[in-house]
């Protein structure tokens, strides 16, 4: 437990020296107007207290990834550590926090708006269509787990196909409403049963933890097949919303039209994200502690899914009433990812059709094609979805990190604090899709008969970061000529 502690202390001491670092970087202005000033509607646009914004901020991006990935991804081995706390500190939470400072100057809009505004026109279109439909993957994605822990808690005729029926429901009053009719009332109640869940078992882990064994012993890959599954690049996007995730990103524009100041910035998009860090560490470590070891672990997942981990330890470690507070805690964080994501891709669709969202109908009108597309999806099997998530997920962080380079260089900025992690991520996604048979390891094994080797997979991943850097430090040269839009001075 002497790792995790540390590993912990980082965490927080992170938020506020790093933290405090990058806003100053960025250059924040408190008396500047925020958008809810501006161009308040009392649907998007309705300015919240910041401790409301910061817990829609952290359920919206806290669901799947910090639970569940966090539990299959520590297979990796204490490398999974090491990534949760300084791809945290160092990626996601710089990531997170300069897509909602771009969002706040610019009037709340949408990230692939962001986006385009920094790497043209043509990029724009790409990420208007890949954002809207990552949006709606991940309403179909979180809705499942939920599902199955629900109906656990339940008698068996309120079986899994009722409560996705529920959920669905849920998801579509939530996508129209004001913001602050049920996101904001609701929210606040699922922040307590997470917070609980974390606490409980930060609190047990320091009383079971004797078995834990440090991040400097065993330190090598313990998956199952580890030559199919390398640490370089599988663990990077199996722990996404644990370190960095591209989904963060098109949800800090919803938080960015309630923000009542630029001051409370850093501790909702910078801290959202360390707290999201932080419970994943928990899980991570909760989840070797409980089964006895990376063996255990390995043989308890293969018997099941992480739900069921889930609901065996919260039971276990917090007792029944606990459990259950616990588990609402993990039901909570897909459902209000879910929810979020139909709402972020509404908004989407209304920035670049140019339809405003104040009226119930204009906001029925782009929202039934999107309910209608995830209800299709979510008829695909749930191992499949999930895989294509994962890196069509950490592909969205690649543009939005170039994207925040970029406008750092233009504003002469410090533009290095998100230029590594713009290479790093660059590099494992083109390599992950390169190498991981849900990429194109499907299209070459159908139609050529071979798949790419992991080698040549890091090479295509390295000369694809060498171009991207190449056009960044082109496009250095030429920054006289680039104009900056008003909006984001």
């Amino acid at each position: 437990m002497i790792s995790f502690s540390i590993a912990l202390l980082i965490l927080i001491v992170g938020y506020f020296i790093y933290g405090k670092f990058v806003a100053n970087v960025f250059g924040e202005e408190h008396s500047r107007p925020t958008p809810v000033k501006t161009m308040a509607d009392g649907v998007d646009y309705v300015e919240l207290p910041s401790w409301k914004i910061f817990l829609i901020q952290f359920l919206n991006i806290a669901g799947l990834g910090p639970i569940f990935g966090a539990i299959m991804g520590v297979m990796f081995g204490p490398a999974a550590f090491l990534w949760i706390v300084f791809g945290t500190i160092f990626a996601g939470a710089v990531h997170d926090y300069m897509s909602g400072m771009l969002s706040l100057r610019d009037g709340g809009a949408s990230l692939p708006e962001i986006v385009g505004s920094q790497l043209g026109g043509k990029v724009k279109n790409v990420m208007r269509g890949f954002a809207l439909l990552l949006m709606i993957l991940v309403g179909a994605v979180f809705v499942y787990n939920p599902a199955d822990l629900l109906a656990m808690l339940t008698p068996d005729h309120l079986d899994k196909m009722f409560w996705i029926v529920c959920i669905f429901i849920y998801y579509m009053a939530a996508t129209l409403l004001p913001i602050d009719k049920l996101i904001g009332k609701l929210y606040p109640l699922f922040g307590i049963a997470l917070i609980f869940m974390a606490v409980g078992i930060l609190v047990m882990l320091y009383v079971h933890g004797g078995s834990m064994p440090e991040i400097w012993e065993q330190f090598y890959n313990h998956k199952a097949d580890p030559e199919a599954n390398p640490i370089f690049p599988m663990m990077f996007v199996s722990i996404a919303c644990g370190a960095i995730s591209g989904f963060h990103a098109t949800q800090s524009p919803m938080m960015a039209r309630c923000l009542p100041s630029e001051k409370y910035a850093r501790p909702v998009f910078y801290g959202a994200m360390v707290t999201e860090g932080i419970v994943a560490l928990i899980w991570a470590a909760a989840a070797i502690t409980f089964t006895g070891g990376y063996t255990g672990l390995q043989e308890t997942l293969g018997s099941g899914s992480p739900a069921l981990l889930v609901n065996d330890l919260s039971k276990s470690w917090l007792g029944t009433f606990g459990g259950i507070l616990a588990i609402l805690g993990v039901i909570a964080a897909p459902i209000t990812s879910g929810d979020t994501a139909l709402r972020s891709a509404r908004l989407i669709a209304a920035d670049f059709m140019g339809v405003r969202q104040k009226k119930i109908m204009k906001r029925l009108a782009i929202s039934l094609p999107i309910f209608g597309l995830c209800f299709i999806i979510m008829l695909m099997p749930y191992d499949v979805l999930w895989r294509y998530f994962a890196w069509c997920n950490q592909v969205l962080s690649v543009f939005t990190l170039w994207a925040i380079t970029v406008w750092l260089a233009r504003h002469g900025k410090m533009y290095v604090i998100t230029l590594i992690p713009a290479l790093f991520m660059t590099m494992v996604t083109v390599t992950y899709i390169c190498f991981a048979p849900e990429g194109f390891g499907i299209l070459t094994d159908s139609l050529f008969g071979f798949t790419i080797s992991y080698e040549a997979a890091i090479a295509m991943g390295c000369c694809v970061s060498a171009l991207f850097l190449w056009l960044f430090y082109r496009m250095l040269r030429r920054r006289d000529d680039i104009p900056v839009s008003p909006s984001l001075q």
